[in-house]
């Protein structure tokens, strides 16, 4: 099992959700979230003054899957996350040892 963190825009979330699901892969979790990578924040226009925004908003996508969907899972998110511009995010794929649901105690794949 693998588990997804996929940091997008938030104009971004419903598409990469609705193209997920088609393939397949309904279950996610989202989170709202800031950061900034190469772009390094822009400036930005209040009551007349510049200000210096750092951390942009974005997107957290928690994905568990099993190894064989992995990969069509990140060729979705790209697809569909990218703009072609700069801030369009990243993809982390890290190890899962154990997946337990709570309500039935069941485990690993069956728990997905």
């Amino acid at each position: 099992m693998k588990k997804i963190e996929a940091i997008i825009k938030p104009f971004k979330l419903d598409d990469v959700r609705e193209a997920l699901s088609d393939v397949g892969i309904t279950g996610m979790t989202v989170s709202e979230v800031k950061g900034f990578g190469r772009q390094k924040g822009h400036t930005e226009l209040y009551r007349g003054a510049e200000y210096m925004v750092d951390f942009l908003p974005k997107v957290k996508l928690d994905i568990v899957l099993g190894d064989d969907d992995v990969d069509r899972a990140i060729e979705v998110i790209v697809k569909t996350a990218q703009t072609g511009k700069i801030g369009d995010g990243k993809i982390f794929v890290t190890d899962v040892e154990r997946v337990v649901r709570i309500r039935t105690a069941e485990e690993d794949e069956d728990a997905i």
